[in-house]
């Protein structure tokens, strides 16, 4: 079944990003951080991590609740390794201090051949596979966790949420082997809480095994739900787990105290772990047949999709052909419903809501 998008040009997206970002009071170059990540995720088909999402947990978490900190400034903790950095955000916006961690991975990879940024009191960064795939793009191997901004998944076994969506997300300089990198990236619920929020707007049931309602029953109604399971029974529990544990090593406090501030003497900030390997870091220098260690990725990976697998996906596939369709169409698809979305933060901002009547439609 075919569904209708407006494709809405780059820059208009991203004016009323930078200003729905602004008029919270971000500071310009926080808004255009935002911003970046904003049109990244939505020309990759990343429909749960768009504006909308980001928009809406500053409303639940962010300036107006003064749980995040326009304008703060990043901490650098001391730390007796030269290729691990650790930082205190103090509530930045998780995008903002998303692209600096990345930034700085990056650098201690090329000096070190390897470099990691640890960050407490931190805010969401929503899309991880968008920070990963930067990299990737650029060369490098890359790994980032986080924990959410509340508890909203039920450990296997259990009734109550006591774990984020706690993500994964990893990225591979597969460019030259396939066309695009390879980003493995998935929360470990079922489904991300932004795709619950998605079928709600959509009017579409979630799949079995995706959520429980009030009641702690499995449900498929988005409207219904009120906390998710964890993808593959225990195998996602325990992903899920490992973003807890790498938190409480950073700082992180009580999975079930995250989100609103309180004075009750915990921490309720998310903390973030980042990761960069420069590939040369990892070669032995002797692969098969005289293969380079780029000629021996393609290698590996054609052998993988071959042998009668030559129609599967590869991890980042999809949102590489979204980005193809992005391209081709010469702008951002959005639906229906996410254009009214989009009206209702143009109104909280002033700014002009988007003319559907104007924008071109295409059938997808």
């Amino acid at each position: 079944m075919s569904q209708t998008y407006h494709v809405v040009p780059a820059e208009i997206h991203n004016a009323l990003v930078q200003a729905a970002f602004e008029k919270r009071g971000y500071l310009p170059d926080e808004a255009a951080d935002a911003t970046r990540f904003c049109e990244n995720a939505a020309r990759h088909g990343i429909r749960t991590h768009n504006a909308i999402k980001a928009l809406h947990l500053d409303e639940l978490f962010g300036s107006r609740t003064g749980g995040w900190v326009p304008g703060a400034q990043i901490e650098e903790k001391p730390s007796r390794f030269k290729a691990a950095k650790v930082w205190d955000a103090h509530h930045k916006l998780g995008q903002a201090v998303a692209y600096r961690a990345i930034e700085e991975c990056i650098r201690l990879a090329d000096e070190f051949g390897t470099g990691t940024v640890s960050v407490d009191n931190a805010t969401h960064y929503l899309w991880g596979g968008g920070y990963v795939m930067e990299a990737a793009r650029r060369g490098y191997i890359a790994y980032t966790n986080c924990t959410s901004a509340i508890t909203e998944v039920v450990p296997f076994g259990g009734k109550h949420p006591t774990l984020g969506t706690n993500p994964h997300s990893w990225g591979f300089p597969t460019t030259e082997a396939v066309g695009f990198p390879i980003v493995i990236d998935w929360a470990t619920s079922t489904v991300a809480m932004g795709r619950v929020q998605q079928f709600q707007r959509e009017g579409k049931q979630l799949p079995p095994g995706s959520a429980v309602d009030s009641a702690g029953k499995e449900t498929t109604d988005p409207n219904a739900a009120v906390a998710l399971l964890p993808f593959g029974a225990h195998k996602g529990y325990g992903l899920g787990l490992i973003d807890e544990l790498y938190a409480a090593f950073i700082g992180g406090s009580l999975p079930t105290v995250r989100g609103y501030a309180k004075d009750d003497g915990e921490k309720h900030a998310s903390t973030f772990f980042f990761q960069v390997i420069h590939p040369e870091s990892l070669s032995a220098g002797s692969f098969a047949k005289g293969r380079s260690q780029s000629d021996n990725i393609k290698a590996v990976l054609g052998d993988v999709l071959g042998h009668g697998n030559e129609r599967c996906l590869l991890p980042g596939q999809i949102e590489a052909e979204a980005g193809n369709l992005s391209a081709k169409h010469g702008g951002l698809l959005f639906t229906p419903a996410e254009l009214e979305a989009f009206a209702e933060i143009a109104a909280g901002c002033g700014a002009a809501r988007w003319d559907a009547a104007v924008l071109k439609t295409v059938e997808i």
